[in-house]
């Protein structure tokens, strides 16, 4: 699908073809090629002093061990019985429980760490967080994974409290939020230099979100307790909006004046249908531009620090994209553009790598997933810069859905008002290797 799109591409715009094309003579003949996006910013700074806070809150994720614990436990089902069920779905019980022992050991390590240095500290597990725990805390630490780390600082509103993220589980875990991998095991030394000062503060840019229009449902569905209530999906949200009417009595379809939700992204805001196969529908304006009607599978909206996550796996492109793409653009130029395997590399790396900006950059960037373009919708630009985006839903059972974890309604009729603030920056902790 991506190459029959890009084909299309470059039959619209013979133009963006020769430019490409120029841009890989530029790799061929070892001229840089200029990055697409660039950060405008460097918000990192180095501390005057060091940094010990007097109260940690530890929170920790929920490890797929328990996971199906937790899932099935209102059917009463014994440890044996987890074992068979794990199974005959194809997956190991011993092998989970080694990844949750695992996990587990590293916390006891952070924990222990902590209380060595007199610091008072609270083990919460991702469900018992919650804006409490935060007030409490002087600083938080996220130990998990980036899923863990983007749900602690979704509830994080203020830019003076340090998140600080701990992969618990390297060798399954990406931990592109956390710090480097070493210091699971050698956390001791994390917290020196953090007391002499040794490190420095990156203050990340997130996403605020205004709601208003009509069918407004501000309570959020958590994804993560969704799925362990077995619901669907659209049931969730259906049950959250009739217990809104019953506790009100009132019906949602009222216009509602612009809430700014109590949630902030650190990575990225999609939005689009619930059923994946069904088009999503909706209009947009950039930077107070005119609406635009558009019709594609979603709209996602991210940050620098989650120009590196699903914005990049959007956009990125593959190398037998690029390849067919240059073999157009050589028949019909005059360019003698190499197709080999290393030079076509070259060229898809360069590109994909201008896909990804700086966490500290105070811009949108906002991609428009597999847009439909005829005489009634159109898509003037697939993905581009913004300081605000505007959405209104013309969609059926729609979501906008926070960092892959938080879910609101977004149906027909909704709007939403996508923009960055610097009181809303994440103040996040950055140690060398």
């Amino acid at each position: 699908m991506v190459v029959c799109s890009l084909v299309r591409m470059t039959r619209r715009s013979l133009g963006n073809l020769v430019c490409f094309g120029n841009r890989a003579v530029s790799l061929l003949y070892g001229h840089s090629l200029r990055p697409l996006h660039t950060s405008t910013c460097n918000n990192s700074s180095q501390p005057k002093a060091g940094f010990k806070p007097e109260k940690v809150a530890v929170v920790t994720k929920t490890t797929r061990y328990e996971f199906e614990q937790q899932r099935y436990r209102y059917a009463g089902l014994s440890e044996e019985d987890l074992k068979q069920l794990l199974a005959m779905k194809g997956s190991s019980y011993s092998g989970l429980l080694e990844r949750h022992n695992i996990h587990t050991n590293n916390v006891e390590h952070i924990v222990k760490s902590l209380r060595r240095e007199g610091i008072n500290v609270r083990v919460v597990k991702r469900g018992e967080y919650n804006e409490e725990v935060v007030r409490w805390a002087d600083a938080i630490i996220s130990a998990g994974g980036d899923g863990t780390m983007l749900l602690v600082a979704s509830k994080v509103l203020s830019k003076d409290k340090p998140v600080v993220g701990v992969n618990t589980d390297p060798e399954r875990s990406e931990g592109h939020l956390c710090l480097p991998v070493r210091y699971t095991h050698a956390f001791p030394e994390a917290l020196e230099k953090l007391c002499r000062g040794e490190f420095r503060w990156l203050w990340r840019q997130r996403i605020r979100v205004h709601l208003e229009g009509t069918g407004i449902n501000p309570t959020p569905v958590d994804l993560h307790e969704q799925q362990l209530s077995l619901e669907q999906h659209n049931q969730a949200h259906r049950i959250t909006t009739m217990d809104i009417q019953r506790r009100t009595g009132t019906l949602t379809e009222s216009f509602s004046k612009p809430s700014l939700l109590p949630i902030r992204s650190l990575n990225e805001i999609f939005i689009g249908e619930s059923l994946s196969s069904r088009a999503s529908y909706y209009e947009i304006s950039v930077d107070d531009g005119p609406w635009e009607k558009q019709k594609s599978s979603g709209l996602g909206i991210c940050t620098g620090t989650g120009s590196k996550a699903w914005s990049y796996n959007i956009n990125k492109l593959a190398e037998q994209a690029v390849e067919e793409v240059l073999k157009i653009g050589k028949s019909q130029t005059a360019l003698d553009i190499p197709l080999n395997q290393s030079f076509i590399q070259k060229v898809t790396d360069e590109y994909n790598e201008s896909l990804v900006f700086s966490p500290d950059d105070r811009r949108l960037l906002y991609s428009i997933r597999e847009p439909i373009v005829n005489r009634v919708f159109s898509s003037s630009r697939q993905r581009g810069f913004a300081s605000k985006v505007c959405v209104r839903s013309r969609c059926w059972d729609a979501c906008m859905v926070v960092d892959g974890g938080t879910s609101f309604e977004f149906n027909d009729g909704a709007i939403a008002t996508i923009s960055m603030s610097e009181e809303d920056q994440l103040r996040t902790v950055l140690l060398e290797h």
